[in-house]
């Protein structure tokens, strides 16, 4: 695994890219924020929208990202290609490759997404989803780790309700997940912090079936309604992120999430179909 750099923030250091052409950056894996098999989801789906942010081309702010997980990225450096294939006055519309060799050097797509970027105005603006009530996060204990993997570590987690399972024992209940969250060590917020966020729960179908079933992520959806003003003001401030699962079928199934800052501003919602095993 590549060694981290000592003076920047883990997820800095994990989104660190560097120029190689027209549309293209490189960058490698780090160990802070390894899953499984591969990079924790949330660090990927910022790794590409990082590409987009550092794009001399880009116009405007995210205001989407969606990223296929087609294979697990391995262990090291690895190539973006970002391309914005269509822009008007307002919006422009982006295509990644997330581009790794195989055992024999032949380049392989391990990772697609698309990208929204646009011009925001100020418009009359409401929310059909506003915050539930929940405890003030200083009075929440940090959450249980789920699964030992590094990049759990690099978040405060304090549940309100949804904990995973204390047995598993196949006993069917809720899918709702609700929990106060933040980087740690404390990160200012911008959009590829909130992009990782907005991946950080554990699969819906532990909570709904009480069984440590093996599941993965295959397509992730994150729509941005906060632009740059109102992330810097959240700064490095608790969010609170919900979860709830909608319907478990043929291995597959799907989650819903949203993301508040603590003065119940809505900042993104997300949409995630998720592999299952039996």
């Amino acid at each position: 695994m590549t060694a981290m750099n000592p003076s920047l923030h883990p997820l800095d250091d994990a989104l660190a890219l560097t120029a190689a052409g027209t549309d293209v950056f490189t960058g490698r894996t780090t160990e802070p924020y390894w899953n499984m098999v591969g990079p924790f989801g949330g660090v990927t789906a910022a790794t590409l929208l990082q590409a987009v942010i550092q794009h001399p081309a880009r116009l405007g702010e995210p205001l989407s990202l969606t990223v296929n997980y087609a294979g697990a990225v391995g262990e090291g450096p690895f190539e973006l290609r970002a391309t914005p294939v269509r822009t008007s006055r307002s919006t422009q519309h982006w295509w990644l490759q997330l581009v790794q060799p195989d055992k024999d050097g032949k380049a392989r797509v391990m990772t697609t997404a698309t990208a929204i970027t646009a011009v925001r105005r100020q418009t009359w603006s409401a929310t059909d989803l506003p915050m539930p009530e929940a405890p003030a996060p200083e009075t929440c204990a940090q959450v249980e780790q789920a699964i030992p993997v590094q990049w759990v570590n690099r978040y405060a987690m304090r549940p309100v309700a949804g904990m995973p399972p204390r047995q598993w024992d196949g006993a069917e209940r809720d899918s709702l997940t609700r929990l106060w969250v933040r980087d740690t060590p404390g990160r200012a917020l911008d959009f590829v912090a909130l992009a990782a966020l907005s991946d950080v729960f554990y699969p819906r179908i532990w909570r709904r079936r009480a069984l440590h079933v093996p599941a993965g992520t295959v397509s992730m959806t994150v729509y941005f309604h906060a632009g740059s003003a109102l992330l810097a003001e959240t700064g490095s401030g608790w969010l609170l992120a919900q979860a709830r699962g909608q319907e478990y079928r043929n291995g597959f199934f799907d989650q819903t999430a949203q993301l508040w800052n603590q003065a119940g501003q809505m900042l993104a919602t997300t949409q995630q179909i998720v592999y299952y095993k039996e």
